[in-house]
């Protein structure tokens, strides 16, 4: 009787303990890509676990390693969501690896900015420049152009992401040969400016490299305005942003939801937070641009550069971006690695 007694708590206890981890799961969502130190994900996650009691885990891939663990895990998916580069949100579409949802306030998002089926869609935008610690520049000057930082005074100080796997890294890639005279299917202007920006000996960090612009290690990177701002205005660091003379992008980032993702209800709930007033005005509080017509706060609006700097900066042709994506970081592995 006591052996049975005991056999019979036991399996009690498993069965608690079974139903217990089944409550976990069902408090949480997987969202790759979601790294605390960049856009304000930790803001983001913050608010969203407040409103709906759902834990997101911070995940600092990147765009180009999060669809690969994606593609990895296909029969066996980890991630219900991902927070990918505009462009990667198209291959990851093409790569059968999302399913199409349409959050409340989908319509409201522009054209050119999401999947019309809802395979991706655009939560908010920023625009590429000169994230620039101007302490940490030993007196020299705040560089002005993309030409400036091919000058060897600024030698061991530059920084940008691998344009091979990060989408801010291909975006400055995008960046820099548009301004030179390149196109879509022409990245030999890109190409030529990182050969001869090697001489200054950049740093090519995989992840997002914020902090190591506010301590001062990376005192010039390639990044965008909502960083740099969220530096200056938030952190308190001696930070100028710099659109470059030559010219830049914008640039959406954009929401999926993965097929077969173990926790479906919960990763819709986080796409659906995104793209809400409440987390739209979260984006607009850390410098993003909202995807909706969800206008900045007046405080927020105020601290940006003027009109006439963001006149420089063009939107993005997705569709060509993501067509071109492939050739090129084939082409920077093997011309640049």
């Amino acid at each position: 009787m006591f052996r049975r007694t005991m056999l019979t708590l036991s399996g009690a206890a498993a069965a608690s303990a079974m139903t217990a981890r089944a409550a976990l799961a069902d408090e949480i969502a997987i969202c790759y890509n979601c790294p605390p130190e960049w856009a304000d994900w930790a803001g983001q996650l913050k608010a969203f676990k407040k409103a709906t009691g759902i834990t997101v885990p911070f995940d600092d891939k990147n765009s180009g390693q999060a669809m690969a663990a994606a593609l990895a895990e296909r029969a066996h998916p980890v991630a219900d969501a991902m927070y990918l580069g505009g462009q990667v949100g198209i291959q990851a579409k093409a790569a059968k690896l999302t399913q199409p949802y349409k959050p409340a306030g989908f319509d409201q998002v522009p054209a050119g900015q999401k999947d019309p089926e809802g395979y991706w869609f655009a939560i908010h935008s920023g625009t590429l420049g000169f994230f620039v610690n101007t302490a940490a520049l030993g007196g020299k000057p705040v560089p002005q152009s993309w030409n400036d930082l091919l000058n060897p005074t600024y030698s061991g100080m530059i920084g940008y992401l691998d344009p091979s796997s990060a989408a801010v890294g291909y975006v400055g890639a995008v960046a820099i040969n548009l301004a030179f005279g390149g196109s879509y299917t022409d990245f030999t202007p890109a190409i030529n400016y990182f050969k001869k920006l090697r001489a200054n000996q950049p740093i090519v960090p995989k992840q997002t490299a914020y902090a190591r612009v506010l301590s001062g290690e990376i005192p010039i990177l390639l990044d965008y305005d909502f960083d740099a701002y969220r530096a200056k205005y938030t952190d308190k660091a001696p930070v100028e942003f710099v659109i470059p003379q030559e010219g830049s992008v914008s640039f959406p980032y954009v929401m999926t939801l993965l097929a077969n993702a173990p926790h479906l209800a919960n990763g819709k709930k986080l796409l659906d937070f995104t793209l809400s007033d409440e987390g739209q005005k979260l984006w607009a509080a850390a410098y993003l641009r909202p995807a909706r017509p969800v206008p900045l706060p007046a405080e927020i609006e105020a601290r940006f550069l003027p009109a006439s700097d963001y006149a420089r900066a063009k939107p993005v042709d997705l569709a060509a971006l993501a067509a071109a994506q492939k050739g090129f970081a084939a082409r920077y592995v093997a011309e640049l690695s």
